[in-house]
C-alpha cells in the first residue's frame, strides 16, 4: 500500500505505541526489539522488518539511547517532525515517571541504613554490568594484536593519563586507516 493511500498515522496511535515499549521492555537496547516489532511492524504496519532493522542499527551508531532514536525514525516516517517528537516523547515518558515516583519515595529514605546498603550493593552490581558489558565489547571488537594494542593504549591514556577519550577514538581511527591501508597493499603483493 503505498503512503499516499495508507490512513495518516494519529499522533495518540504514536505515544501510546512507543510509551508501551518504554514501559513494557526492561534491559534496553536490543531487548527492545522484539517489542518495537510488535509495535511497529505487526500492530501498525509503519514499517517493514527490513526498514525496523535499520533504523535499529542506525539508532545503535549515533549518539543517545537506541529506543530514543528508532522512535524518532518510525515517528518521522510517519508523521515528519511532529510524530518524531511525539513518539520519542512517548517511549521516554514511562521512564521519567518511574525515576519521579522512585526518587519522591527514596528521598524520604535517603538517610535510611537500608537503603544506603541497598545501593552499595546496587552499585557494585552495576559495576560488574558495566564490566561485562566491556569483555563483551572487546571479545567481539578486538580481533589480533594491533585491536589489542590500540585498546591498551586507549585505556592508558584515558584511565592513568586522564585526557579526553575523543583523542584515543581519533588516534585510533587513523592509525587503523594506515594498518588498512598497509595490510591491502601488502595482500596485492
Amino acid at each position: 500500500m503505498e503512503k499516499a493511500d495508507k490512513p495518516s498515522t494519529r499522533l495518540i496511535d504514536l505515544f501510546l505505541a512507543f510509551a508501551r515499549v518504554g514501559m513494557l521492555t526492561f534491559g534496553g537496547g536490543v531487548a527492545m526489539l522484539p517489542m518495537l516489532e510488535r509495535e511497529c511492524v505487526q500492530r501498525f504496519g509503519w514499517v517493514n522488518n527490513d526498514e525496523l532493522t535499520d533504523y535499529f542499527a542506525i539508532g545503535q551508531c549515533t549518539p543517545g539511547i537506541i529506543a530514543v532514536n528508532t522512535a524518532t525514525f518510525v515517528g518521522s516516517k510517519q508523521r515528519g517532525a511532529l510524530g518524531a517528537a511525539v513518539a520519542t516523547l512517548g517511549v521516554i515518558s514511562p521512564s521519567i515517571v518511574i525515576i519521579l515516583i522512585i526518587a519522591a519515595v527514596l528521598n524520604g529514605f535517603a538517610d535510611n541504613p537500608y537503603v544506603i546498603h541497598a545501593f552499595a550493593g546496587i552499585r557494585a552490581a552495576v559495576c560488574a554490568l558495566m564490566v561485562n558489558a566491556v569483555v563483551r565489547l572487546c571479545k567481539s571488537n578486538v580481533r589480533d594484536w594491533f585491536g589489542l594494542a590500540l585498546a591498551a593504549a586507549a585505556f592508558v591514556l584515558t584511565v592513568v593519563i586522564d585526557i579526553s577519550p575523543v583523542f584515543p577514538v581519533l588516534g585510533a581511527a587513523t592509525l587503523g586507516i594506515f594498518a588498512g591501508m598497509f595490510t591491502e597493499r601488502g595482500g596485492k603483493q
